[in-house]
This record gives C-alpha cells, structure tokens and sequence, in this order.
C-alpha cells in the first residue's frame, strides 16, 4: 500500500511539472495568441506552436464526439490506404519489428518473471499510476490552460484527451479480436506457448494484451505535446521517455510481452499525429 501511494505521488508530481513548464515556457515565448489587435494593415504574427496542421483542428468539448468519430474513421479505413500504396513502408517496419519481438517473447518474458531486479521500479511504475497518469496529463495541462486563460493549451488537452479515447477505442477492439494471454497467466515453470487467442476476460476491457494498451495511451499524450509545442525543444526528451518507462514497466510487470509494447507504441504515435493532429 505504501509503494501505491508512493507511486500514485510521484506520477502526480511529474505531471503537474510538465503541465506547469509547457504553460510557463508558453507564455514566456509568447505562443498564445496577443490580446490586443495589431493595426489593420499588419498581418498578426502567428507562433510557431500554431502554425500549421496541428493546431488547425478545432478542439472544444463541443466537438470532441464528433473529432474521435472522425479519427476512427480514419483509424479503421487505414489498410485501404496501405493497399493503394500510401504508407506501404513505415508500416512493413513497424510490423517487422514487431514480428522480431514476437519470435524472442517466450524468453524475454521468462526473464522478467524470474528476476526481482526491478522490484523497486515497478513498486513506481504500477499499472493503476501509469493509467491513471494517461487521463491525468490531459486534464492538469486543461486545468492549467483554464488558470492561465489560455485557449492554445486548453486546445492541447483535450486533444490528448482525445488520443487517449482513440487509443482506447482501438486496443480494446484488437484484444477481443487476438484474445493473447498475458506473461503472467502463466504459471511458474509453465512454458509460454499458445499465447494467441487463448485467453478469457470481459469484452469490455479488451480480452488480450495486444497491443499494450498502456503504451498506447502513454505515447499518444506524449505525442500530442511535444508537436504542439515545438518551440519547447526540451519536452520530447521528457515526453517521450516517460512514455517508453511505462511501456518498460509493462514488461517488467508482466503484464505484457515486448511485442504488445511495440506495436501499442507505434499506434499510439500514429493515432496522435496522423489521425487526431492530422500532420
């Protein structure tokens, strides 16, 4: 219970310094948009953060059912567009990869069910903090865009937000269509064979453990703030590690195999760009 609330703290913490830096480095570069109007013969200087695509889309809480309607329409229509060529080798790389970290899953899942090397690590990385710090990112950088009266950030939010639901949308559909039994289903000793459609559970919560969906979620927000704010050099180098730890800790926990974290986390950052930035 102590290594619980311990955990639960620390991602709190974090998250709410990355939601205060973004919003602090915002306003010190001057990424949301002057109160006062320029003269009518000047264009306004539009920042960088946004400019283009991404913050293009409009984000409000009025259209975010219909936003994640769209992007799953995008989502799910995908192949079509690998079949007429488009994205034909990003795609062969992700699944290749994947398919290298299936063959060599048995054995790496073997070792971190043995170990208690990482004891320490996953008494922070917990599943519960690390799913509950995917919804909790999106709503303090909201809380703070709200305080700071700034659209741009609040914008960002619920964009990531918006990742998020997609994201889920998606593993929970592919686990009840593989059904693959997680690491720790099995029994010590118990050789990992059979792992595909082989595990029970509620449809509603995906019934398998590809992709990770974890991962997934984790690797969207990330996404989503370091391309909205890319005058904030540093933040990928934040973002997207703290992604790739709660990933790692899926696998340290057993809970899924290395493959179900790749695959989760090249769909989370091709949900995040691709279908809810529109990049």
């Amino acid at each position: 219970m102590r290594y619980h609330y311990g955990a639960m703290a620390l991602s709190a913490r974090v998250i709410l310094f990355l939601s205060l830096a973004i919003g602090g480095a915002n306003a010190s570069l001057g990424q949301t948009p002057p109160q006062t109007p320029p003269p009518a013969e000047q264009t306004p200087p539009v920042p960088a953060a946004q400019s283009g695509s991404p913050a293009a889309r409009e984000a409000t809480w009025a259209r975010l059912v219909p936003n994640i309607l769209s992007d799953q329409k995008r989502i799910w229509l995908f192949p079509t567009k690998v079949a007429r060529g488009k994205h034909v080798l990003p795609t062969l790389a992700v699944v290749a990869a994947t398919a290298v970290f299936i063959k060599t899953d048995a054995r790496t899942a073997g070792y971190f069910r043995r170990t208690d090397a990482f004891h320490g690590f996953n008494s922070v990385f917990t599943g519960q903090a690390t799913e509950i710090g995917s919804w909790i990112a999106p709503a303090s950088l909201y809380a703070a865009g709200w305080i700071a009266g700034d659209s741009y950030m609040r914008g960002t939010a619920l964009l990531a937000g918006q990742a998020v639901a997609d994201a889920e949308i998606l593993t929970t559909a592919f686990k009840d269509i593989d059904r693959r039994r997680r690491p720790a289903s099995y029994a010590p000793g118990e050789r990992i064979v059979d792992t595909w459609f082989n595990s029970p559970g509620s449809w509603a919560r995906g019934r398998g453990s590809f992709p990770s969906g974890h991962t997934i979620a984790a690797v969207a927000v990330a996404t989503v703030f370091a391309r909205r704010y890319p005058r904030q050099k540093w933040l990928p180098y934040v973002a997207y590690p703290l992604a790739a730890l709660v990933g790692f800790s899926r696998v340290t926990l057993s809970s899924h195999f290395a493959s179900d974290v790749v695959m989760g986390g090249a769909m989370g950052y091709s949900i995040a760009r691709f279908a809810v930035l529109r990049q």
